[in-house]
């Protein structure tokens, strides 16, 4: 009966620190969503690029690309001007990399001031680069439309 104590109370002792490793990975991952998001909303391709680690690729329905900047770009001559990210989960693979997923909404208008709207799901994968968390590779694509009836 003490052994099952002592099971007990071991497994709750090297679990806390785990859980308190994952709430601070997710808080460093809801970090970098606020600043894409505030990059995004200030038009800051540069911003935006930063967060990305060296050889980092952006994939969308458009395709992959390494030129994260000049994607930007185009979303914001095309009428985007807000970005909302949300972190619905992040998990740590290894020491030094991690998965995010959650859900963007970007909106804005186009050049003939008609409503552009986006919500979609996003999946990231993050590395240590120099000692900061970066962006390796994400991905965002949009919610398909409801079925047709």
């Amino acid at each position: 009966m003490r052994i099952s104590y002592v099971l007990c109370f071991l497994i709750a002792a090297f679990s806390a620190p785990a859980l308190a490793a994952d709430a601070d990975l997710k808080q460093e991952v809801q970090k970098i969503g606020a600043t894409y998001a505030e990059n995004f909303d200030k038009q800051n391709a540069a911003g935006i690029a930063a967060l990305y680690a060296t050889g980092g690729m952006h994939v969308n329905p458009v395709g992959p690309t390494t030129d994260i900047a000049n994607r930007y770009q185009g979303a914001f001559k095309a009428g985007f001007n807000h970005l909302a990210v949300t972190v619905d989960q992040v998990s740590p693979l290894g020491d030094d990399m991690a998965l995010g997923l959650g859900e963007y909404h970007i909106t804005g208008k186009n050049q003939s001031g008609e409503p552009l709207d986006v919500t979609g799901r996003w999946t990231a994968v993050y590395v240590l680069e120099a000692g900061t968390r970066k962006i390796r590779m994400l991905t965002a694509l949009p919610k398909a439309p409801p079925p047709k009836d």
